[in-house]
């Protein structure tokens, strides 16, 4: 029975995925005053509070870009293109006022493992105490953001696909060997 518990614990740990924070894409037009606001918000606040945080922010005025903001108002279920659209993990904001940065920190905190949540919160502490010297100390969190590139995000999705795959069939042999270790296990305490 020991040994039973002992596999079931051993695949309960290849299961659990490592939680890490949402990424947030920001849909926004350079005209946009609101959307402006929420550009600072994430490169003067957010990249800093989060360390794993990344940011994509896509120019919706481009038209190379458009077909990535249609799809996300469809997945947002907005039927209108008003900026900017916030996307965090699976949540979608649409429009930009001070009172929704505790919303949009909630939203990124779903993703976060507690020590990862303390972090965030001893970060912010610090970041308001002085932030000027925490932005300093932390000057490579400036590459959390960066302009998006279609280009870039079909091979990134093609890699994606491609891993996924890799990983569908690492877990199929994990399972197999980890069934075949207990069929052994339990073989061996009936012979005894």
């Amino acid at each position: 029975m020991k040994k039973l518990s002992f596999l079931s614990a051993l695949l309960g740990l290849f299961f659990v995925g490592t939680a890490s924070a949402a990424d947030i894409t920001i849909y926004y037009s350079p005209y946009c005053p609101h959307c402006h606001h929420a550009q600072e918000f994430f490169s003067n606040k957010m990249i800093y509070e989060y360390p794993k945080l990344r940011v994509v922010q896509v120019n919706v005025m481009e038209e190379k870009n458009v077909p990535a903001f249609q799809e996300a108002l469809t997945k947002c279920k907005y039927d209108n293109g008003g900026v900017p659209v916030i996307v965090v993990g699976e949540k979608c904001f649409q429009g930009y006022a001070d009172f929704m940065e505790q919303e949009l920190r909630d939203a990124v905190e779903a993703d976060l493992s507690s020590s990862e949540k303390e972090t965030a919160a001893e970060n912010k502490k610090a970041l308001e105490a002085d932030p000027e010297a925490f932005k300093s100390k932390h000057s490579d969190r400036k590459n959390a953001i960066s302009e998006y590139d279609p280009n870039a995000a079909a091979a990134a999705e093609a890699e994606k696909k491609s891993s996924e795959g890799s990983s569908v069939y690492f877990y199929v042999l994990l399972i197999v060997l980890v069934a075949a270790l207990g069929f052994v296990l339990i073989r061996k305490d009936k012979k005894k």
